[in-house]
Formats: C-alpha cells, structure tokens, sequence
C-alpha cells in the first residue's frame, strides 16, 4: 500500500490549485490505499465508488463481484455493468457515495490524511483530459486549466476532495 506523506512529484500545485490525475497520486481514486467500510475492505476508493454504484442499484452480484476484484481497471469496467442503472438517481448519490469512499480512505491512513490536508487553501482538480464528470477535461499542462470558466468538465472528485478536507480541517 503507498501511503506516501505529502502532495506527491504528479500533483502540481499552482495559481490556487492542486492539479493532480493517475493513480501514483494520492487523490486518484484508483491510488491503492486500503480501507474498511461497514466490514468490507476496499483496496481503492474507485473499487468502492463501483461497490456503492452497485449497491444502490440492487445489483448485489455485480457487488460481489467488485469486491472480489484486484484493480481499479476491473473495478471501473465492472461498474459498467451494474443492472438496473438509472442515470438521475446516480447523479444524485454518486458524490455522496464517492465523499463516504474518500472519507475512509483519508480517515483510516495517516500518509493519505496528511497528503490531503496539505492542500489547504486550493481547490483540488482532477486534471484529467478524458474525464469530464469527475475530471476537468484539460490536463496539468493546459493553460486553459488555470481559469474555471474554461474546464471542460464538473470536477467532481475534486469538489468532493476539497469538502472532505475542509470537513476535516474543521472537525480537528
């Protein structure tokens, strides 16, 4: 499990932003850090992003099957196949279900919690050019990146990553 303390060489932080995207990071979802949540362990937040997709669904097969699986990628592709999926319903709980994911993740490793309160005073961007929902739709390097009236993207995992670390700045 990397644990590593601190805003890892892939984040970047600049202009009031912390850019960061790819599991080396330790805001990735798919950054392996392992956590317990209501005595399941999860080896990733993506992994219980899907678990919780599933879940909410009904879909208790495909859960089992996205705990039983050993990375982000069968995580990911495993979500994609959650039945009885309703788009509305996933857009009202899925940054609920990513928060109480992240919220493990942060709160259960000392390296992870360190690296996300360091980020005090940015906001957290996903900087990822392929991911317009939990991303930004612009990479690190994209000048467009600086202004948020030019994402291309919701940056919803950073939204939810900021708020965590602000609950938990306020919380100590």
């Amino acid at each position: 499990m990397n644990t590593n303390l601190g805003v890892q060489p892939m984040d970047t932080v600049r202009g009031g932003f912390t850019f960061f995207w790819r599991s080396e990071s330790p805001f990735s979802q798919w950054h392996d850090s392992e956590f317990v949540v209501d005595a399941e362990r999860f080896i990733c937040a993506e992994q219980y992003m899907m678990y919780g997709k599933a879940r909410l669904f009904g879909d208790g097969e495909t859960a089992a099957r996205i705990l039983a699986a050993r990375t982000p990628k069968e995580h990911k592709a495993l979500g994609r196949e959650v039945r009885g999926f309703e788009g509305a319903l996933w857009e009202r709980e899925r940054e609920r279900i990513v928060y109480e994911g992240n919220h493990a993740k942060f709160t259960q490793n000392a390296g992870l919690r360190s690296a996300l309160l360091a980020t005090r005073g940015t906001l957290l961007v996903e900087a990822s050019p392929l991911d317009r929902i939990w991303g930004v739709g612009l990479s690190a390097e994209d000048p467009r990146i600086q202004d948020p009236a030019k994402w291309r993207g919701l940056n919803l995992l950073g939204k939810v990553l900021t708020r965590l670390r602000e609950d938990l700045l306020a919380a100590a």
